[in-house]
């Protein structure tokens, strides 16, 4: 294992560090770097240099020059978040704003802003309401999900199919999600374009994010009203009915945590799965080669290209040390998946292959672990393979270095991924999705599955012109041997073939069509 990163300064302590506006707070070896503004373009590359500059857990500052420590490590970030005992999700407790040093418009107020919800609740309180939102979940059936997500993947797909180029983001990874997370929370009928837009719009924090926000809550309120008056097999009614005795507000707010966050998580997910899969070659041949399923291909993605680059934040309860740097109470720390999934210590080599391996950071870990991971994951596995099922021949309809992201300190969206096909057919979403040949017809076959072969066509002999060498005739069978003659006596090239009966898929093939809902 690589030793630790040495500190040649020794605990940096950010109590020491010049106040905010300080000209020694120019850019420079053991500086204080911004994540923003000038320098900070490249949030990875800028992660890159603060590893190597203090090892991993650094000094950083956010908007307005507030302080804060970004958690590079792999094994710091496991700490950090596994040990509630010494590092809370309570931003009340930041020494920051404590001191009133942060403006009540801060660009990462929302994510600032303690809230009675189980991602900023602790002991007992958090007990409760992750208490319900855990068994409420535990009541989703996996088979029927993934069934929605396959049948949800086939219309979006029927949207684009016959026009034979498509945007990948905008068109299909944009949108399923929702589609499902509607299905889930029990108000399919609100998902249109509309809700996804709407979404898309509040996380963007555009001008008209706020009216964006209260569009969807407002479709939240009204599910939960519904509920309470009559609940049925959902994930809101279970949610309304458990035990800890969830107010209104309570599972409204949840309802919105789970939406926006699994919305969000899954879009760059999907998008970065169907990134992968057209820009990658290895990554493309392992799923023709049968080396790599769609679901470990996922997996992959979630080591490379995690949904949430960081997240904020966590705060110390007491003074201590992470990383070599001493940790004052009242710190606040970043929760950083991205840079702790390429630890050198973990990860020496970036291009080796992590198959088999859950062991990154994207869903976090420890009491505040993704409770809906499981979805997550299944609507990328689902859907990824549902498209390609569909779209065999589809490639990227850009150069590579085309594409383009959104960046912030949360996270890297895509935001397009144009591809072109030829033009398919639109299917019935109730039958397994597959590639229906149209005028001319194309000998291909969908990613990740092993070639079939065509039934062999009706034709004559290949020697039928020339007249076959007469043949002595064959004595009529006595009745004990009549078996083993006829056996023998239909096997010339005109004799009538048998039917032979079709063969049964084994085992494993039976189990994932049931798997997946056909």
């Amino acid at each position: 294992m690589t030793p630790e990163h040495p500190t040649p300064t020794g605990p940096r302590d950010l109590a020491l560090d010049p106040p905010p506006g300080c000209p020694a707070h120019v850019r420079g070896p053991g500086g204080l770097a911004r994540l923003y503004g000038p320098g900070a373009e490249d949030l990875n590359e800028l992660y890159e240099r603060l590893r190597e500059e203090h090892g991993p857990v650094a000094p950083v500052l956010l908007h307005d020059d507030l302080p804060m420590w970004m958690v590079l490590g792999h094994a710091e970030n496991l700490r950090m978040v596994r040990t509630p005992s010494q590092f809370t999700k309570d931003s009340r407790i930041w020494s920051q704003l404590l001191q009133g040093k942060v403006r009540p418009d801060h660009p990462l107020m929302p994510h600032i802003a303690w809230q009675p919800i189980c991602a900023h609740a602790e002991g007992d309180e958090h007990k409760r309401l992750r208490g319900a939102v855990t068994a409420a979940m535990a009541t989703i059936d996996d088979r029927s999900v993934r069934r929605y997500i396959n049948r949800s993947s086939q219309r979006l797909v029927n949207r684009f199919c016959e026009e034979g180029r498509a945007d990948l983001v905008g068109d299909f990874a944009e949108h399923l999600p929702m589609a499902v997370m509607c299905h889930v929370l029990g108000m399919p009928d609100e998902y249109n374009d509309k809700m996804v837009h709407a979404a898309r719009d509040a996380l963007k924090g555009s001008e008209t994010a706020v009216a964006s926000h209260e569009y969807v809550v407002g479709a939240l309120a009204r599910l939960t009203a519904r509920r309470r008056a009559r609940p049925e097999e959902d994930f809101t009614s279970h949610l309304v009915t458990h035990p800890a005795g969830l107010t209104d507000d309570e599972v409204r707010e949840h309802l919105r945590l789970v939406l926006f966050a699994a919305y969000e998580a899954t879009v760059n997910l999907l998008s970065n799965a169907l990134r992968m899969v057209l820009t990658d070659p290895r990554f493309l041949a392992r799923l023709n080669g049968g080396q790599m399923t769609v679901a470990e291909a996922v997996e992959q993605s979630l080591w490379d290209e995690p949904p949430f680059s960081t997240i904020f934040g966590y705060f110390a309860k007491q003074d201590t040390e992470l990383g070599g740097q001493r940790i004052r109470r009242g710190d606040g720390l970043f929760f950083a998946p991205a840079p702790g999934n390429v630890d050198p210590r973990v990860r020496p080599d970036l291009s080796a292959h992590m198959q088999g391996n859950r062991s990154h950071l994207a869903f976090g870990s420890g009491p505040h672990e993704c409770p809906g991971q499981d979805i997550g994951r299944a609507i990328a596995d689902v859907g990824v393979d549902a498209l390609l099922m569909r779209l065999p021949d589809v490639q990227l309809d850009c150069s590579e270095d085309e594409l383009r992201w959104t960046m912030s300190i949360a996270s890297r969206h895509l935001v397009e991924l144009p591809v072109r096909f030829e033009p398919k057919d639109q299917q019935d979403v109730k039958h397994k999705p597959s590639h229906a040949p149209i005028p001319p017809q194309r000998l291909t076959r969908p990613v990740g599955t092993p070639p079939q072969s065509a039934p062999a066509p009706v034709r004559e002999p290949a020697a039928a012109s020339t007249p076959a060498p007469a043949q002595a005739p064959t004595p009529a069978p006595t009745p004990a041997s009549a078996p083993a003659s006829a056996s023998v006596s239909q096997s010339g090239p005109d004799a009538p073939q048998p039917a032979v009966p079709a063969r049964r898929p084994n085992a494993w093939r039976r189990f994932l069509a049931w798997w997946r809902g056909y």
